[in-house]
């Protein structure tokens, strides 16, 4: 178990479209998601793909306990691993595929956040580390984390999401007296 640097902003890795999966319950697979989450704690983050520590595979952990210092206004969501997923965006109760907007920021772009407009409600499906299938159908932040990983996969950063520059810039402009914790 370790903590693993996180790849930055620029760096091609990160502008990969990550691959399949294709064995489950391994020690190597079990030793990585372990050091995903290590990394991801470390972080203060709500989320961490394999992509982000320079590793071309379709996972990622997200998670939020408690209270997180990066999102304290958040609700908890339960620690997932979610292996090789797929995303369904959902229509509500009118029948309409509905966006929300939301603040952002992300472990690969440090300091920086950006109203992103994201699928009001989904359904994910893939694997846990063993193979087991995963289906949830969720909303809110929890989505939206959901979401901002899954992008990772594809080699999309939140800011190629970003619709209005004149609201995405530099936490300690945006948000004056934000505690040093939420800086990325």
């Amino acid at each position: 178990m370790a903590v693993h640097e996180i790849l930055k902003m620029g760096d091609p890795r990160l502008l990969r479209v990550a691959q399949p999966v294709t064995e489950f319950d391994t020690d190597a697979l079990h030793l990585l998601i372990s050091d995903m989450l290590d990394t991801m704690h470390a972080a203060n983050g709500a989320g961490l793909a394999a992509p982000q520590i320079g590793v071309d595979l379709q996972l990622v952990v997200f998670g939020t306990d408690a209270v997180n210092p990066r999102y304290p206004e958040a609700p908890p969501i339960p620690r997932t691993i979610l292996v090789n997923p797929v995303i369904t965006p959902l229509a509500g109760d009118d029948g309409l595929l509905t966006e929300e907007e939301g603040w952002e920021g992300c472990l690969s772009v440090p300091g920086l956040r950006g109203v992103v407009p994201r699928f009001a409600r989904l359904r994910y499906t893939g694997f846990d580390q063993y193979g087991d299938a995963i289906d949830r159908t969720v909303d809110g932040f929890h989505a939206r984390v959901v979401q901002h990983e899954c992008d990772h996969l594809l080699g999309i950063l939140y800011p190629m999401r970003v619709r209005d520059f004149t609201r995405f810039g530099f936490n300690e402009v945006l948000f004056p007296g934000l505690d040093a914790a939420t800086d990325d």
